[in-house]
């Protein structure tokens, strides 16, 4: 993966009263900017993800599909306390000379998006015509929406809500226990917790499936099987996947950064926040999501004051933001096109 690095050299006031001295974070681009400055889709990612998209959603972003570098500047950014190039747990503490390991000041969603402003204005981006992120990555598009609600023409928020549930906020107090419950999580060094990210990663990909998914997929095929189970072997291998490319510090601050989430924070509630959003905006959820369940995508849609929901059916529980491209593409174009004057095509160039 290959992205480039802006570096913020002014302090940085984090929502903990935390004053970083500077910042940088990692992005792409894809396509260009074009002279009406009109054709931005701005991608969110979630937690373990990059900021290159194709890389993560290949069915989204290509010559010919929803988002066409041809015809859109698309761009994505690492969240900080990712360890994808942005500002993260391993980079060094201006505060000393060694990494900033356990004493990494979580960022939130709106600790997030206010970083990306001066990347915006750096690039030259005055709106944005599409928002588009699920998950940890639509927490962040909402916060955005709200903080700037002239920013954006449309937005797709997906499978995601205005408030971490306290259904989610469980799950991932239970990763966290995982790792705190390595010895080696106090150790400073990298690869410190490694060993209990791989069980926290095991313990998420429940949430992020469905009981179908694991029925479909890794049912034995034999009527003798005692142990060695195809669904046991399939869990370690997930944590052994992501301990590949990922660190333990950063699993555990992001997961604090998504428990923070919450739109309605300082701002009169979660009803008169979302009621700021000026985008057209479209809800969308996965039917058999059970982390970011329906309902959520529904009070989204109905606080938001032009907005629609729909849900898609899907084998994938909360991954089905990133599986289902096909529908997820259909439902964003044809919610562009319902509104755009019929001269003008989405995105103009």
């Amino acid at each position: 993966m290959s992205y480039k690095i802006f570096a913020y050299s002014k302090p940085f006031a984090l929502e903990s009263g935390v004053m970083l001295p500077k910042y940088h974070l990692a992005y792409s681009t894809h396509g260009k900017l074009n002279r009406y400055r009109d054709n931005v889709v701005w991608i969110f990612h979630a937690l373990t993800a990059n900021s290159d998209p194709v890389e993560w959603w290949p069915g989204m972003i290509g010559e010919g599909k929803t988002f066409d570098p041809s015809r859109d500047f698309i761009i994505c950014v690492n969240m900080p306390g990712s360890c994808y190039g942005s500002i993260g747990p391993l980079d060094r503490n201006p505060e000393g000379e060694e990494p900033y390991y356990h004493d990494f000041p979580f960022f939130t969603s709106r600790d997030m998006i206010r970083a990306y402003r001066p990347l915006k204005d750096f690039l030259g981006i005055e709106k944005i015509h599409v928002g588009i992120g699920g998950s940890m990555g639509g927490q962040q598009l909402l916060e955005w929406a709200i903080e700037e609600p002239d920013l954006f023409d449309f937005i797709f928020p997906l499978a995601t809500n205005a408030q971490h549930s306290p259904w989610g906020i469980a799950f991932n107090a239970s990763q966290r226990l995982c790792i705190e419950a390595d010895s080696t999580w106090r150790e400073l060094h990298a690869r410190a917790g490694i060993a209990g990210m791989k069980v926290a990663r095991s313990v998420a990909l429940i949430s992020y499936r469905h009981y179908e998914t694991y029925l479909h997929s890794q049912r034995d095929e034999n009527n003798i099987q005692i142990e060695n189970f195809k669904s046991e072997s399939y869990q370690r291998y997930q944590g052994e996947k992501l301990a590949r490319r990922f660190n333990a510090f950063s699993y555990f601050k992001l997961s604090q950064s998504m428990d923070s989430h919450n739109v309605g924070r300082g701002r009169g509630g979660l009803a008169r926040a979302l009621g700021a959003i000026k985008a057209r905006t479209l809800a969308i959820g996965i039917e058999s999501d059970i982390l970011f369940p329906l309902v959520e995508q529904k009070f989204i849609a109905a606080n938001v004051r032009e907005a629609a929901y729909t849900s898609i059916p899907s084998a994938f529980g909360h991954d089905g933001f990133l599986l289902e491209y096909e529908s997820i593409g259909r439902l964003v174009t044809d919610f562009i096109e319902a509104w755009m004057p019929s001269n003008r095509k989405f995105a103009l160039t």
